[in-house]
């Protein structure tokens, strides 16, 4: 059986990778684990990325144009100032009053300890060292930990939102082009002139084959002559 605590000490190990102290055991739930870990993280990737996509419509691609519309500043200007603020107050809402509410929640963790977590958990480090909700005396455990869920949950999309952001951010595109790798147009155009030219060689060798087909030695047949309405010419 798996020991259970909420801080590393000399008698309880802290797990590896992962987070949590819940594992599977037996070979079936084993395999279990993996086809559901094969099966869930695609789509939650996906779903990630379709519910970030439509926050930063409304988070951060909105509000930069109406500003920009509205009072006329640079785009560009906007768009850094936006993001500076968009970070600060993530950092403040899912970093700095989280660790505050567990330090108070959790017996024996500190505030260092408390955003050391919230920091581990939301980069999706996850590694299982400090794991909220597993002490003795902890009240209302069930509702507790569906919080920490939501809260990780929210966490996630919000720190996506925000690198998105980042991420669309002129002097950022600019620096990423440098590591882009460069195509070379006059070796595309000259793949171009030889395509064209492979063209032209097929249909000029299609008409000459069309015309060898007609052998010398075959008289011309054109088309016969008319013959006059009241039959013909009699000998």
């Amino acid at each position: 059986m798996a020991a259970q605590c909420g801080r590393p000490s000399p008698g309880c190990t802290a797990p590896g990778t992962g987070y949590g102290h819940t594992v599977p055991l037996s070979d079936g739930g084993k395999a279990f684990c993996i086809i559901y870990s094969i099966i869930g993280i695609p789509f939650t990737l996906l779903f990630l990325t379709a519910v970030v996509q439509r926050v930063t419509i409304h988070v951060t691609r909105r509000p930069v144009l109406y500003v920009h519309l509205r009072w006329g500043f640079s785009k560009q200007l906007v768009a850094l100032v936006h993001a500076v603020l968009l970070g600060v107050v993530t950092v403040s809402c899912f970093f700095l009053i989280p660790a505050a509410v567990f330090s108070v929640l959790e017996d024996d963790w500190n505030f260092l300890e408390s955003f050391y977590f919230c920091f581990i958990s939301l980069s999706t480090i996850g590694l299982g060292d400090y794991v909220p909700g597993e002490g003795y005396n902890q009240r209302f455990r069930e509702l507790y930990k569906l919080g920490i869920t939501c809260y990780l949950l929210l966490g996630l999309v919000a720190m996506l939102v925000v690198l998105e952001t980042f991420c669309e951010l002129h002097e950022l595109k600019k620096f990423r082009k440098m590591f882009y790798v460069k195509k070379d147009r006059d070796e595309d155009q000259v793949h171009i002139m030889e395509h064209d030219q492979l063209s032209f060689s097929s249909i000029t060798d299609q008409a000459a084959g069309g015309k060898e087909d007609q052998k010398p030695d075959e008289p011309f047949v054109g088309p016969e002559p008319p013959v006059p309405a009241d039959g013909p010419p009699q000998r």
